[in-house]
């Protein structure tokens, strides 16, 4: 009886400490996903997760952010400068083309000399991340306002993105390639 006993004991106490031993490596994963910014300071938890949870939501906001800089624009050339330099860090030689076709155009000096602004509202973003690149296709209105009138146009542009390494310049780690505008269209003219 006293050996049964003790063999139970014994056995009882491995198991325990097996147990132990498993809920502290969890906890220990735990800690070790998140993580403490100090903003503000303010100290802020924040939790760390792959990539590809997050790629869509990554993928959104990039052409999104590239869209917002490319097409709002003041009349004012540091900010239109500063703007676009981070545009063209989140494109190809596509992007490069495009906005090369509008210099050639005299676009920005003319939304300078003008006083125009120009500001972009995004409706959808469309994403297709089965295949890789992964396709999208922007729908939006741009809103320009001259002295004299406010234009609404419609916006449609599509292309790719390609993974590249993440940098100050591209914190999401995306390049759109093949970018094209596929309609920018007057819908109405206000007068003011």
């Amino acid at each position: 009886m006293i050996r049964a006993t003790c063999l139970a004991a014994i056995i009882g106490a491995f198991c325990f400490g097996g147990y132990l031993f498993y809920e502290e490596t969890q906890a220990v994963n735990r800690a070790q996903q998140r993580l403490y910014v100090l903003a503000g300071g303010k100290v802020l938890e924040a939790m760390a997760s792959s990539r590809k949870d997050n790629v869509v939501v990554e993928a959104r906001d990039h052409i999104r952010s590239f869209h917002e800089f490319f097409f709002t624009l003041d009349p004012d050339e540091k900010e239109i400068t500063a703007n676009l330099t981070r545009a063209l860090y989140l494109i190809d030689e596509s992007g490069k083309r495009v906005y090369q076709n509008l210099i050639e155009s005299g676009y920005y000096s003319g939304v300078v000399s003008a006083n125009i602004s120009q500001r972009l509202s995004i409706d959808s973003i469309v994403l297709n991340v089965s295949g890789y690149p992964y396709y999208f296709r922007l729908y939006g209105v741009e809103t320009i306002t001259r002295t004299t009138s406010v234009v609404t146009r419609e916006l449609e542009t599509e292309g790719y993105l390609r993974d590249v390494e993440r940098s100050d310049n591209n914190a999401h780690g995306f390049l759109i390639e093949r970018w094209a505008i596929l309609s920018n269209k007057d819908m109405k003219t206000e007068s003011r």
